[in-house]
C-alpha cells in the first residue's frame, strides 16, 4: 500500500523548506502520535455503551485483572495507572457510586483501604473489554496476522529502548 498520509505531507514540507533534517524519527512518532489518538478516540467510544470513560475502564481493568478477589490497595492503583492519589479518588469516588467497586478497610494494615470489584462491576468490565478489544481487532484488519504480530514485535522493541 503506497497511499500517502499526512505525515507523508509533513515530511515533504519539511523536505523542501530544510532539506538538512532527517525525518525518519518524525515518520514513525508523527504516525504513532495520531494513530494513538485516533484509537484512543474509537475505543474511548467503545465504553459509551457501557456507560464509563476510558480512565474508568482502566481502573475496572486493572482490578479485573488483579484476579479474584479482585481487589488491590488505592496506592497499588495509582501506581499501576500513573495517576496521582488525588486523580485516583475521583474516579473512585464515581466508580463506587455507581456500584461498580467498593473501598473497605484493609484488613492487614489499619491506616489502610482496599478497592474490591463488585459483581457489577465485574460484569462491566468483561462487556466493555470485549467492545474495546473489538475495536482494535477491526482497526488491526488492514494487517494479515503476521503483519500485526511483525508490528507488535517492532512496537515492543521501541517501547523497550525508549525506557531506558
Amino acid at each position: 500500500m503506497n497511499d500517502k498520509d499526512p505525515v507523508d505531507a509533513i515530511v515533504e514540507q519539511w523536505a523542501a523548506v530544510r532539506p538538512d533534517l532527517d525525518t525518519a524519527a518524525m515518520e514513525v512518532f508523527g504516525r504513532i502520535f495520531r494513530l494513538a489518538r485516533a484509537m484512543g478516540d474509537r475505543v474511548e467510544k467503545a465504553y459509551v455503551p457501557h456507560g464509563i470513560s476510558r480512565g474508568e475502564f482502566d481502573v475496572l481493568a486493572t482490578l479485573r485483572r488483579a484476579d479474584e478477589p479482585y481487589t488491590l490497595s488505592p496506592r497499588e492503583l495509582s501506581a499501576t495507572l500513573m495517576l496521582t492519589t488525588g486523580g485516583m479518588t475521583g474516579r473512585l469516588d464515581k466508580l463506587e457510586r455507581a456500584g461498580l467497586l467498593r473501598r473497605s478497610p484493609d484488613p492487614h494494615d489499619r491506616r489502610g483501604l482496599q478497592v474490591t470489584l463488585t459483581e457489577k462491576g465485574l460484569a462491566l468490565i468483561d462487556a466493555a473489554v470485549g467492545s474495546g478489544l473489538a475495536t482494535q481487532t477491526a482497526a488491526l484488519s488492514g494487517l494479515d496476522g503476521e503483519e500485526a504480530d511483525q508490528l507488535a514485535g517492532l512496537l515492543r522493541k521501541l517501547l523497550a529502548s525508549t525506557e531506558r
